[in-house]
């Protein structure tokens, strides 16, 4: 396959519908159309046509769209139709299509042909799949704000400085008979100030954007009839988990998405932990292990009815070094007001999955616990690559920093600062490689 094939595709979901869109683009678009229609149709006007075969019997008929270059979506000439929306229809315009030398489209061609062309950079290109993929309003108006280039804008400034600065260090490395003793000049440190407060304001928005896009992995763990499933069916607002008064009632791992303040939390229910010689029960437990094992942070789930001695040993089996919080729950029968209390830096939380006390406790817990601001204005989504890059660039301002200022070294300041900015540049895909081009696409829809 190659770059400068002319690829076609359905761009509306597959299945049944009152209108399809065929997307083409390339350079045999014109060809195509002349086939297909008869002629080619005016440059950005909405045609109404029939599209023939071979043979000149028309298969279906709809509106044409003809974009040229460069002045289109992808930066080719792109043709669309808009027909009939019944399988049949399609596969048989798809054929044709085909049949005349364009070739059908990989997830994500038409977006990364769009980058390559420099019509979109990499964080807008992304922003495409975020805004179709988005589950809350607050998701579709930040994806919508990456996709017209306000992380864009900002992680350009930002690269914008760094290479004012290198380009200053890099002259004076260069021409020494100026005599300017630069590593001396306090505008370098003032600059790598301002660089860094720049980056971390950068960094904050960019950890509340991935927040809002993949939010947290939440495992609820607890011994049999705890509780869990009462409390994944309290905080999805439905029945999702059967719950009854048998222990180990759920053996199987329930999943469930539910939004806090537009972030999403991504809980599971699990088997109860304990000795079983129940084939079942034991595979169910197997899972509650594996489950553990990915969680960002564990809902640890108690009877506040029975003795705590009882069940707090729970803790020996779980993983170390994961945020976790112990929920009191049942206090509808132990007799506990709701409350929320730490100790030695371990929270608990006292609440009633059953009647709902202290839910909103807990629902204020988890999002200071992921450190989610809330959806502001100026909330754009972003991926976890886009924060370990600002990571890494973090990490090369601070070594040029310390050649600076420890080692007076110009040389070994001026590479850090190229590293720096050349790891920045993977954001926005000024400096990329066809392997992370490969990742990102993939994950897009046929067609888009």
């Amino acid at each position: 396959m190659s770059s400068t094939d002319t690829i076609a595709a359905q761009a509306t979901p597959g299945g049944r519908g009152g209108v399809a869109i065929i997307r083409i683009s390339g350079s045999l678009c014109r060809g195509i159309a002349q086939d297909l229609l008869g002629y080619l149709p005016p440059a950005r006007y909405a045609r109404f046509a029939c599209f023939k075969d071979d043979a000149g019997q028309v298969l279906d008929e709809g509106l044409v769209l003809f974009f040229p270059a460069p002045h289109s979506f992808t930066g080719e000439d792109v043709l669309e139709l808009q027909g009939h929306g019944g399988p049949i229809i399609i596969d048989m315009l798809l054929r044709r299509i085909f049949s005349m030398g364009a070739r059908p489209a990989k997830p994500g061609e038409f977006s990364e042909r769009a980058f390559l062309n420099d019509k979109i950079d990499l964080t807008q290109a992304e922003a495409i799949a975020d805004l179709i993929d988005a589950g809350t309003q607050q998701a579709a108006r930040s994806a919508m704000r990456s996709l017209q280039g306000e992380f864009s804008t900002r992680i350009n400034h930002l690269g914008e400085g760094l290479m004012q600065l290198r380009l200053y260090v890099e002259a004076a490395i260069d021409f020494p008979e100026e005599e300017i003793d630069f590593l001396a000049d306090r505008r370098l440190i003032e600059q790598l100030d301002s660089l860094e407060k720049e980056l971390a304001a950068i960094k904050r928005a960019t950890e509340q954007g991935v927040l809002l896009k993949e939010g947290m992995q939440i495992v609820l763990a607890g011994r049999p009839n705890a509780g869990k499933s009462s409390l994944l069916n309290a905080l999805a607002g439905r029945d999702v988990a059967i719950v009854t008064a048998i222990p180990g009632t759920t053996r199987d791992v329930v999943r469930e998405e539910i939004h806090l303040d537009g972030m999403p939390l991504h809980i599971m229910d699990t088997a109860g932990l304990h000795e079983s010689d129940d084939v079942v029960e034991q595979e169910g437990i197997k899972r509650t292990h594996k489950m553990l094992q990915q969680a960002d942070h564990i809902l640890v789930v108690l009877d506040d009815s029975q003795a705590e001695t009882l069940q707090i040993d729970i803790l020996a089996e779980l993983p170390k070094n994961l945020p976790l919080t112990l929920l009191h729950n049942k206090i509808d029968v132990s007799g506990r007001p709701a409350a929320l209390n730490n100790n030695a830096g371990q929270t608990e939380i006292f609440l009633s999955a059953k009647r709902g006390d202290g839910l909103e406790l807990l629902r204020a817990h988890l999002k200071n616990s992921a450190g989610f601001k809330g959806g502001g204005e100026g909330l754009f989504l972003a991926r976890r690559r886009h924060l370990q890059a600002l990571n890494k660039t973090e990490k090369h301002i601070q070594a040029a920093r310390t050649q600076l200022q420890n080692f007076k070294a110009g040389e070994l300041l001026a590479e850090d600062l190229r590293q720096a900015q050349q790891v920045l540049g993977e954001i926005t895909g000024t400096v990329t490689s066809d392997d992370l081009l490969g990742r990102i696409f993939s994950s897009f829809c046929i067609g888009k």
